[in-house]
């Protein structure tokens, strides 16, 4: 008699972690492609990035979150909101705590936070596993079990991940499928994410705009796609969209910092984006990008609308 297979099953994961702990990462790590803006600058995803990862036996849908942070901007407050909605209707909580930094009062400040959220389960990653030697990584290991206990927070799992490393990303996909709801798949095969085409080719802007750029500027930056057309005139075998974006600061002393001496910078931006941007979409790109002063965005409400939040 042979075994009955194992049932089919599909839910919603979410990463946490405070900001910089490797989650986006980790999300285009598991989806296999880049869906999930990745910067070395804290704070940078804003939007839930939902990746979806195809197995044989379960379907994955990530869910992306902001890190969690004591907010000091109005932009700060509405973020965490975001992040408290979403564990609420998640399957699994992954709890993001890098390999290279000892556990600090942010980690504390979410796991007290978890430990509020009785029913889910919840796996902790300990990610960039690539930057320790093993007596750190196990002295880390070994923190986070101990957190759970002082908490009262039972890890479902623990578990040491190298995104970067391709280290043990498919042994995470495995332990957090057997932790979803029996179900068929939500997404059809070959989706990898539901964000809108334009809210991506915002972020993955926003990203070039911020790769090497000084410290005061990540939250100050944002980015609206105004219009995605096809250029009219075009043989069928030659297509190119028209992308005009507009890349939103504080200050006008921002503005020269995104431009760049003579306009270089920007031009770079352009073009770091739009290689991404046609990876994308698989389609040739004309990105035609300005930069506009919203004085003090993150603090009024009409503002933020207007920008998406």
């Amino acid at each position: 008699m042979t075994a009955p297979s194992s049932p089919y099953r599909s839910g919603f994961a979410c990463f946490v972690g405070r900001p910089n702990a490797g989650k986006s990462t980790l999300t285009n790590a598991l989806v296999g492609t880049k869906v999930a803006i990745t910067s070395d600058r804290p704070q940078t995803t804003r939007h839930t990035v939902r990746g979806i990862v195809h197995r044989p036996d379960a379907q994955l849908v990530l869910v992306d979150t902001p890190g969690l942070h004591k907010p000091r901007t109005l932009l700060g407050e509405r973020l965490n909101d975001l992040v408290r909605s979403t564990w609420a209707e998640v399957d699994v909580i992954g709890f993001c705590l890098p390999a290279d930094q000892k556990l600090g009062p942010g980690d504390k400040f979410i796991a007290k936070e978890l430990a509020e959220v009785k029913k889910t389960p919840k796996v902790a990653i300990v990610t960039k596993t690539d930057l320790v030697d093993s007596k750190t990584l196990a002295e880390q290991l070994l923190a986070v079990h101990q957190l759970g206990i002082e908490l009262g927070i039972e890890w479902a799992e623990i578990i040491p991940v190298s995104a970067v490393g391709d280290k043990q990303v498919d042994l995470l996909a495995d332990l957090l499928a057997p932790l979803l709801p029996e179900g068929p798949p939500l997404y059809p095969d070959g989706d990898l994410t539901d964000e809108p085409e334009l809210i991506m080719v915002a972020e993955l802007i926003r990203e070039a705009a911020l790769e090497g750029v000084r410290d005061e500027l990540p939250h100050s930056l944002a980015v609206v796609v105004e219009e995605m057309i096809p250029r009219e005139d075009r043989p069928a075998d030659r297509p190119l969209l028209d992308i005009h974006a507009i890349v939103y600061i504080e200050r006008q002393s921002q503005k020269a910092i995104v431009i760049g001496s003579k306009g270089a910078r920007l031009k770079h931006v352009g073009t770091t984006a739009r290689k991404h941007i046609e990876g994308l979409l698989g389609t040739p790109v004309y990105l035609d990008l300005h930069v506009k002063v919203a004085k003090d965005w993150q603090r009024d409400p009409k503002q933020l609308r207007k920008l998406g939040f």
